[in-house]
Parts: structure tokens; C-alpha cells; sequence
């Protein structure tokens, strides 16, 4: 089994600089040894202007066997190894097996460490890399020198991937699974043509030489990281690089969506991943929410003050005042399919399962964990058939356009828009009022002139820690009017939980609807007209194909 790796230089910028990028010196061959044979690296050529690092891994056949016991077909293995003691192509064909060993022999390099020379792995150079076999298996999914290019062409290099024959005699015979493969490129660094071998030699061939436990998710995503979230072809990178496994596909791609999701709102992962709040309950904020963008039980009942009234009858909680009262609102509407966005641990999809006449309920969320709290929380696995089919989860940004938003009735933002940063509130305001378009739309958000009222609240302070911001009366019925005038709604503000006569209610609640949607049945709306302007918002930067 062998690759090579080449650079070019000249006398300023020398090729050999290629040997401390790879920790190995151009002068010396240097063994390794690894757990199915020797891997040795050496320098077939060495010079200013070219510099060529070859890898030959030297297979134990007898390992192989050793080793592969119980590794065939159903374990996640290849199905090669049904025949490891008779025939097999491991030793030959570039498979998980060289990535295994680059890894050993190049750890540092593949993290991008030189401390000889720090300024060399931050700089991208003309590299050529030649591997002159690998299976490249399709199984159904496109293999061959067109699978080869969908994995390694968007990564940025130029790629020749020529299929070899079964026997160049017999030329009647056809082509092999095999390739031969040459990448080029002047954009990539050393560190990440690694990280990509170390990915996609595995994925080529469609098997490992080892069983493919939870811990190969996170080997995954570690190499993957800054690549393969962005990848066109993730799931299918992911599904064959954990063997088929199901369950590792699934949190690999949740994982890489929420990875693509960050990036795209340029925060780290953990900011937008906090739906589920781990904190104890002496360090939760008075209002504070379970979810980044969901709905609790934990906020204070009806007034939100701190004296004891165990003597007192049990107050509904804020959380559920404020479902019943979107409850009302979508009931007056006579909404039937329901888009719960930032649906955080599914406590409104619960009330709204109760419900008969809801018959589509839709739960999104940019949280895994908050999804996966919905789904246990709900028992969705439990319910009856024709139950469960009325609910769909599913993970994604409300600051992007999404089909799977559009054909449903009402959607509902419950404690949502004061999670945005105010430059991204434009894009969601696109995305669920202009391009999803639901005939009613369900806002509820806390009234900052409230917060005087919460007495474990300090001054100055807002009820969560993740809430960009609060607004007054005033401040939320001008957004309000204004994104009703931009996308023909009218508009209609209620107050949630108990009236305080001077700073009104702790929940204010804005109920859009379309000339199409049902009129309520009590009060007429106080604001904005219908109108067909054109929407004022901006298209969001980096967003999906609308």
C-alpha cells in the first residue's frame, strides 16, 4: 500500500521545507510500526525546486487475520473479510487501513504543529498527492473516479481519478472497483490534505478493518472540523465512513447541522446548543427559559413576586398562561396545521397534541439536545400511530429560508426573536413573514417594563442570559406595525399573565394574520392595515437556495 505527498520550491522558499511540516527528515527512512504491519516513510526525491514524502505500509497478512476475527459482513467490517485467511486486497488498495497509519505517522502534521517552523503550516502550497490504488466501492450510491470527484473536488483540488482495469490484457473484461488517483493543489494546507485523506480513504472504499463503535462520531467530526459541515456531500461521507450504522449516521449529521448552523451565525456551537439549561435552579434567572429558543415551566406564576402563598390556591404559571394564550389565538383563527418555531423542549407540541383539530404539528429547533428532549418528553415512540404521525421534529436556523416551513397554517415564535442578535432579526422576519408566508403568525416576547416587578430580578438586568434584548410596550408594537405593513399582515398586540396599571402585563403577544386567515372572535386589530408592499428586509447573507 503506498501514497506519495510532493511540494515544489525554489531557492527562497525551499520543497524541503515539506520534511518539517511532516516531522521527517528528507535524508533519513524511518519504520513505524502499526497494528497490522510496518508503515516506512522516505524521500524518493529531495531538492529546492521538487520534494516527494512517500508512505508504504507493509501489511502482516497474519495480523490481518488476527486481528479481523469477527470483523466481516453484519459487524461492520467488509465483506472481504469473509475470505481475510484466503484473499484479500487490504494489503494493496489504499483503504481505512493507510488512514490508520497516517495518522500514527503524521499526528503532528495533521494538527498543523511545527515548532520548528510555526509560520509553515499556516500557509497553503503546491501540493501533489498520488495513491495508485483504491477501491472506490458504489454500492448503489455513484462509485469510481465520479465519486472520487464529488468527495475531493469541493474541498479545492484538482482531481484525476482513472479506473482500473480488471486485466490490461483482456480489456473485454471491463474496469475494476479500483482507481488510481492524482489530487493537485495550490490552496490546501498540508494539515487539512490529511485530515481529507484520513476522511475520505475510508468513505472511497465503504468498509473499515475494524468494528465502528460511538467513539468513531467523534474521530469524524474532529477531522472534519472547518470542512466537512459544508460539504455537499456530508451524509454520505458520514454514512460511509460509520459503516451504514444508523444510529452514529444520525448524530453525525445532527452534529454537522448544528457545526454549518454556528458558522453560518458566525457563534460557537455551545451558544446556540443551550436549550437545555443545567444550571441549578438558585442560579436561573426569574423568567428564564429551559430553551435558547424554547418554552418552560419554570417562570414565576402570576405576579412574579417572591412572598410566600402556600396558603393561596396554585397559580398557573407564566409559561402556561402564555400557551393557553396562543392556544386561543391559533383556536380563533381556526388553524389546523401548526409550525411551532423554536419549539424548544416541545411543551406547546404537547398542548397542541391535546388538541384534535391541530392535525399537522411542525417542531423546530437549531438545538439537537432541545429536539431530543421534545422527542422524550412527548413520548413520540409511545404514542398511538395516527398520533404520533400529526408531529414532525426537525432541526434548522429560523434566520434561513426553509421549505419545509411553507403549507402550514399559523406559526408561533414563543420566546423566540429576543434570542437574535437585532442584525439578524431582518433575516428571520424574511424568512417565516416572506418566504413561509403562513396565514397567521403567533409572536410572544417579555415586556422589559415588567422586569421592576420580578424581585430576585437586578436592576438593569434581562430575564435569561442568552436574551440579546427586551423590549417595552412601545418598542415591540412599532416592530410589530412595521413588519405587518412590510409582508400585508394585520396586526393585533395582546398582554399575557396578570396587568400591573403601569407597566402592563410580563408577556406581550402579537397576532399577525393575512386577509386569508380567519378573523378572531373578539377584538378588532388595533395597528397596521393590510398592505402588499414589497417586504423591506434584506436576503440573509449564506443563506440556503430560496
Amino acid at each position: 500500500m503506498f501514497m506519495s505527498i510532493s511540494t515544489t520550491g525554489s531557492a527562497e522558499s525551499p520543497a524541503t521545507d515539506l520534511g518539517f511540516l511532516l516531522h521527517k527528515h528528507p535524508g533519513k527512512v524511518q519504520r513505524f510500526a502499526t497494528s497490522h504491519g510496518e508503515a516506512h516513510v522516505f524521500y524518493p526525491e529531495a531538492g529546492d525546486e521538487v520534494c516527494t514524502a512517500a508512505l508504504l505500509l507493509d501489511i502482516d497478512p497474519i495480523a490481518l487475520v488476527r486481528k479481523g476475527r469477527g470483523n466481516g459482513k453484519g459487524r461492520g467490517g467488509s465483506p472481504d473479510f469473509a475470505l481475510a485467511q484466503y484473499v484479500n486486497d487490504r494489503p494493496y488498495a489504499a483503504s481505512s487501513l493507510l488512514a490508520v497509519a497516517l495518522r500514527t505517522v503524521f499526528r503532528s502534521a495533521m494538527k498543523g504543529a511545527c515548532p520548528a517552523r510555526p509560520e509553515l503550516p499556516l500557509r497553503a502550497r503546491p501540493l501533489r498527492i498520488e495513491l495508485p490504488a483504491v477501491p472506490a466501492n458504489g454500492a448503489g450510491e455513484g462509485g469510481g473516479p465520479a465519486m472520487v470527484a464529488r468527495l475531493f473536488e469541493p474541498l479545492g483540488w484538482r482531481v484525476e481519478a482513472t479506473a482500473i482495469p480488471l486485466d490490461e490484457a483482456f480489456p473485454e473484461w471491463g474496469e475494476s472497483r479500483y482507481v488510481r488517483i492524482v489530487l493537485a493543489s495550490e490552496s490546501v494546507r498540508l494539515a487539512d490534505a490529511l485530515q481529507h485523506l484520513y476522511v475520505l480513504l475510508p468513505v472511497l472504499d465503504g468498509a473499515k478493518h475494524y468494528w465502528v463503535a460511538p467513539d468513531e462520531v467523534d474521530k469524524l467530526l474532529a477531522a472534519g472540523e472547518g470542512w466537512l459541515a459544508a460539504h455537499p456531500e456530508r451524509a454520505l461521507i458520514a454514512r460511509r465512513y460509520l459503516s451504514r450504522r444508523w444510529s452514529l449516521t444520525r448524530s453525525a449529521m445532527e452534529r454537522l447541522e448544528l457545526a454549518r448552523l454556528a458558522e453560518a451565525d458566525d457563534r460557537e456551537v455551545e451558544e446556540i446548543d443551550n436549550a437545555v439549561d443545567d444550571r441549578p435552579d438558585e442560579e436561573k434567572r426569574p423568567d428564564a427559559e429551559h430553551s435558547d429558543t424554547g418554552h418552560s415551566d419554570t417562570e414565576h406564576s402570576d405576579t412574579g413576586q417572591s412572598a410566600d402563598r402556600s396558603a393561596e390556591p396554585k397559580q398557573p404559571s407564566l409559561a402556561e398562561q402564555r400557551r393557553t394564550a396562543i392556544l386561543t389565538a391559533l383556536r380563533e383563527t381556526g388553524a389546523a396545521r401548526v409550525a411551532d418555531l423554536g419549539c424548544g423542549q416541545g411543551e406547546l407540541i404537547g398542548e397542541l397534541l391535546k388538541d384534535a383539530r391541530f392535525t399537522g404539528i411542525l417542531g423546530v429547533d437549531v438545538s439537537v439536545r432541545a429536539l431530543q428532549a421534545a422527542s422524550r418528553k412527548l413520548r413520540l415512540e409511545r404514542l398511538p400511530e395516527r398520533k404520533a404521525a400529526r408531529v414532525t421534529l426537525a432541526q434548522g436556523a429560523l434566520t434561513y429560508t426553509d421549505a419545509r416551513l411553507k403549507g402550514y397554517d399559523a406559526a408561533v415564535l414563543c420566546e423566540v426573536i429576543e434570542h437574535l442578535d437585532l442584525p439578524r432579526l431582518p433575516a428571520l422576519e424574511y424568512a417565516v413573514f416572506g418566504a413561509a408566508r403562513p396565514g397567521t403568525v403567533v409572536v410572544t416576547t417579555p415586556n422589559a417594563e415588567y422586569n421592576v416587578r420580578w424581585e430576585s430580578l437586578p436592576a438593569g438586568s434581562v430575564r435569561h442570559a442568552d436574551h440579546r434584548f427586551e423590549w417595552s410596550r412601545a418598542e415591540f408594537r412599532g416592530w410589530a406595525e412595521k413588519v405587518a405593513a412590510a409582508y400585508g399582515y394585520t396586526v393585533e398586540l395582546r398582554p399575557v399573565g396578570p396587568e400591573d396599571e403601569e407597566v402592563g402585563a410580563p408577556t406581550q403577544l402579537a397576532l399577525f394574520r393575512t386577509e386569508t386567515a380567519t378573523a378572531p372572535t373578539t377584538a378588532t386589530p388595533t395597528t397596521a392595515t393590510p398592505t402588499t408592499a414589497t417586504p423591506t428586509t434584506t436576503t440573509p447573507e449564506g443563506g440556503e437556495p430560496r
